[in-house]
């Protein structure tokens, strides 16, 4: 980063606790480049490490990250594939140094489907790292946010929750979040508006930022940008606040 970059920025008196990052336009970021939509995927995993440092330089204690979704099944096959083999080479060669790190890893999502060698790396990376305290990263992968209020809902259910007795916040210990705060901040790359089935119980009062830069892109200063207009809005969840 150049040092008149730096040089502009102003102390930032509102961190997000927690910001959720919808990373979008790895396929695009690949395509711009003449290059095969996997090698965006794999620049896109490699920005990952990154923007989890710049997290802890900034003090945002959970970052959740939108790595795959129940709809993303529905891409073409070598794709999937292509993306499970990703995620399952990554654990092989950073989960020592994230928990040598402090980093705690969580998964939000639907481990049924996955195949059972992923399935046991994921489990062991949560296993391996639950009692680190620095940062969280959680992964949303085969994660869709109808999907876990929906099985959210069964689980309530198997448990004869008494209708009366269930509140929101009874609620929210039945999602796959229930070990995390709320997210402050939503930020989507790639320029899209949409929420696209994330986190949409637990962002119901986060703020929205969205950027047009592609994943692999998103990068320290990028971040800054993110929090710096996050500071710049009045966060009210649905009241008036008196002048």
């Amino acid at each position: 980063m150049s040092s008149d970059t730096n040089h502009h920025r102003v102390h930032l008196p509102s961190i997000p606790h927690h910001i959720g990052i919808i990373m979008d336009g790895n396929g695009r970021w690949a395509q711009s480049r003449g290059l095969p939509r996997l090698m965006g995927h794999q620049a896109g995993v490699d920005n990952i490490r990154r923007i989890l440092e710049s997290c802890v330089t900034h003090g945002i204690r959970v970052l959740t990250i939108y790595a795959f979704s129940t709809e993303n099944w529905n891409r073409p096959p070598e794709e999937v594939s292509g993306l499970m083999r990703l995620l399952g080479l990554t654990i092989q060669r950073q989960l020592n140094e994230l928990n040598k790190n402090g980093v705690r890893i969580l998964h939000s999502g639907r481990l049924e489907g996955i195949n059972q060698q992923l399935q046991q790396q994921i489990r062991h990376a949560l296993e391996v790292t639950q009692h680190n305290e620095r940062v969280t990263l959680n992964v949303a992968f085969n994660y869709g946010g109808r999907a876990e209020i929906i099985d959210a809902a069964r689980r309530v259910i198997a448990d004869g929750i008494n209708p009366a007795d269930l509140t929101e916040e009874l609620f929210s210990q039945y999602l796959y979040t229930s070990a995390l705060p709320d997210p402050d901040l939503i930020i989507r790359t790639g320029g899209e508006w949409r929420l696209s089935n994330f986190l949409i119980w637990q962002a119901a009062y986060a703020e929205y930022y969205t950027t047009p830069t592609y994943w692999p892109d998103f990068d320290e200063n990028e971040l800054y940008k993110a929090l710096f207009e996050y500071n710049h809005r009045e966060r009210r969840f649905g009241r008036v606040l008196e002048k």
